[in-house]
C-alpha cells in the first residue's frame, strides 16, 4: 500500500469512496459531507493551504484509491485541527489501515503546530467510534462551530502528550 498526497487525479475516486461509505451507513442525507459542493474538488481545498491542511490517499500498486484521511484547521477550538474524511474501501477494512492513517495525520498535525485534533461522526458509524476511542479521543459536547448538522458525536484528542503510539 502506498500513501500519497491528494492531487486532482484522485478527487473523483475519493469523493466516490466517501459517498459509498456514507450511503452504506444510511448517511447519504442532507447535513453530511455527502452533499458538500466541493466533495469532487477536495484537492483544491486541501492544497490551497498546505501549511494548515493536508489529505492523504491510500493506493495500491495499480494506483487505485483504497482510502484516505485529511486534516484542516478547526476554528472552534484553539490550536486545533479537524480530522476529516477518514474512509476506506470495504476490501481493505479490518487490516489496520485506519490506525495507520490516524497516526499519519496526527503526526502531520503535530508538525504543523496543532495541539489538538477534533472530529465529528455519527452513531451509525460504530466502527469509526470504536477506532477513535481506541486511539485516545474523548467524547465532548457539540462545538458551536460544527458545520455538518447531521453529525451527532464529537471527539477531541490532546496531541501534546501523545506521540502517536496508537495500536
Amino acid at each position: 500500500m502506498i500513501y500519497k498526497l491528494l492531487s486532482p487525479a484522485y478527487d473523483t475516486a475519493v469523493a466516490e469512496l466517501v459517498r459509498s461509505n456514507l450511503k452504506a451507513h444510511q448517511l447519504d442525507i442532507p447535513g453530511t459531507v455527502y452533499f458538500d459542493d466541493n466533495l469532487y474538488h477536495l484537492s483544491e481545498f486541501y492544497n490551497a493551504m498546505p501549511d494548515k491542511r493536508i489529505y492523504y490517499v491510500l493506493t495500491d500498486e495499480s494506483d487505485n484509491v483504497l482510502g484516505g484521511v485529511g486534516l484542516a484547521e478547526f476554528a472552534g477550538i484553539e490550536d486545533c485541527a479537524e480530522l476529516q474524511k477518514l474512509y476506506l474501501n470495504d476490501n481493505v477494512k479490518g487490516r489496520g489501515f485506519s490506525y495507520d492513517l490516524m497516526n499519519k495525520v496526527e503526526s502531520v498535525a503535530r508538525e504543523l503546530g496543532y495541539k489538538r485534533m477534533y472530529l465529528e461522526t455519527h452513531n451509525n458509524l460504530k466502527a469509526a467510534i470504536h477506532l477513535y476511542k481506541k486511539c485516545g479521543y474523548r467524547e465532548i459536547e457539540r462545538p458551536k462551530a460544527v458545520v455538518h448538522s447531521t453529525m451527532n458525536r464529537f471527539f477531541l484528542k490532546e496531541l501534546e502528550n501523545d506521540m502517536g503510539n496508537n495500536l
